[in-house]
């Protein structure tokens, strides 16, 4: 499912994430490998898609199929909130715990880029696929985490 919409604000956006996991986990179950660590996921999705902006004054929210199947670009491409909602439908399909949304932004109201962190063993793993790297975070003013509570949905 593509959901394309105005963007409201961030609580809304958060709910529709929600909706585009739960859409695309039957698809990350049955279609996509098992990954023995989160390095290993990020790195499989990572050489799979590519990043790409949403259309001007669109938000653009992409299921994992969605966007692998690259129905709306026609490559498998998205912007962070896309890859974020692919890593944590991937994550949750392995039945991994401690898996928490991180929202960062430059004022303390108006996050401006999102992705995904897990902690693994103890350690604390982020997935951000905007970057060339596993394992790698960006400097923001503003930083807010949320965790993933999916065993409660």
């Amino acid at each position: 499912m593509i959901i394309k919409k105005k963007y409201k604000d961030i609580n809304d956006t958060l709910r529709h994430i929600k909706i585009q996991i739960i859409d695309g986990t039957d698809y990350a179950l049955n279609k996509c490998p098992q990954f023995k660590d989160p390095e290993e996921l990020f790195y499989w999705l990572k050489n799979k898609t590519r990043y790409k902006s949403d259309p001007k004054n669109i938000e653009l929210l992409q299921t994992l199929p969605t966007l692998l199947k690259g129905k709306f670009w026609g490559y498998p491409g998205g912007d962070c909130d896309c890859l974020t909602i692919s890593t944590i439908t991937l994550m949750i399909a392995q039945n991994w715990k401690n898996i928490s949304i991180v929202l960062v932004g430059r004022e303390k109201t108006n996050p401006v880029h999102i992705y995904t962190i897990i902690k693994w063993k103890g350690t604390r793993k982020i997935l951000d696929l905007t970057n060339k790297e596993y394992n790698k975070e960006r400097t923001y003013p503003y930083k807010q985490e949320l965790p993933v509570n999916w065993e409660k949905w």
